[in-house]
């Protein structure tokens, strides 16, 4: 008598900001990837937009309102995560947020908001999953960081900068601590990519000199950060862990051009 073979457990996938920009292209890859996706986003409404343009590409997509500057938001839903799913199995850390000031005027309130969203939220969203990681010895918590974390990028972006370099540390503690369980923590860092958040924050001026010292001679594309992802959340990813890795056509490693 033939045994019955079992279903193939479908795992699931969790992006922070992923109504628009990077966050939606790396929950559209995870999608294709075979993911069950978790389209979170404090706009749920973009979310669910997003969410459904995954379904009609015939991916799994959910949508779920999520407020990472706030504990009670992240919580619940943590706690809705686990009522529908009972795992979550990709953790990917992409919701952000940026403003430029001169160093010696940076407001104090903006450096705590900028904190509390790009650490203190990937903090707590990693140990949430985490959590239902451990049940089954496996996960990736994939931190999207910034080539601002590993050198600085122009003027006023103490906050920002500083915040990014804290996720890659806090990788690296993560993947120190979980990765004997099966859970590795990796950071992905881009350089400048085309989204709506870097159309609001880069002058004509500032666009074109960043540009000059790519050796690409271009910004990133959403679809570039999300493969990275895809790999770092795939098996063959296994054995890599603990590392912020740029995804910025030579920026990080080019130093001085035209000299």
């Amino acid at each position: 008598m033939a045994t019955a073979r079992k279903k193939p457990i479908q795992r699931v996938a969790l992006v922070t900001g992923a109504a628009v920009g990077i966050g939606q292209a790396i929950a559209q890859q995870l999608a294709r990837d075979g993911f069950r996706v978790v389209v979170s986003d404090r706009d749920v409404k973009a979310a669910s937009k997003t969410a459904r343009a995954i379904e009609a590409a015939g991916g799994s997509a959910m949508a779920l309102e999520m407020d990472v500057s706030s504990h009670i938001s992240i919580e619940k839903a943590f706690d809705e995560v686990r009522r529908v799913f009972k795992r979550c199995d990709v953790l990917v850390n992409n919701a952000g947020i940026a403003k430029t000031y001169a160093f010696v005027d940076f407001p104090l309130d903006n450096w705590n908001a900028t904190l509390n969203v790009n650490v203190t939220g990937v903090l707590l969203c990693s140990q949430h999953a985490a959590r239902l990681m451990l049940k089954h010895r496996w996960g990736r918590i994939i931190s999207i960081a910034s080539v601002a974390g590993m050198r600085a990028v122009g003027s006023g972006r103490t906050a920002y900068g500083t915040s990014k370099a804290a996720v890659i540390g806090l990788m690296r503690q993560i993947a120190a601590e979980l990765t004997v369980d099966g859970i590795t923590a990796n950071a992905i860092a881009p350089g400048p990519v085309d989204t709506p958040l870097t159309q609001v924050l880069h002058s004509p001026a500032f666009r074109k000199a960043y540009t000059a010292a790519i050796p690409a001679g271009r910004y990133g594309l959403t679809t570039e950060i999300a493969a990275m992802a895809s790999f770092l959340a795939s098996e063959q990813a296994a054995y890599i862990s603990g590392v912020a890795i740029p995804v910025d056509g030579g920026f990080y490693a080019a130093g001085a051009r035209g000299v």
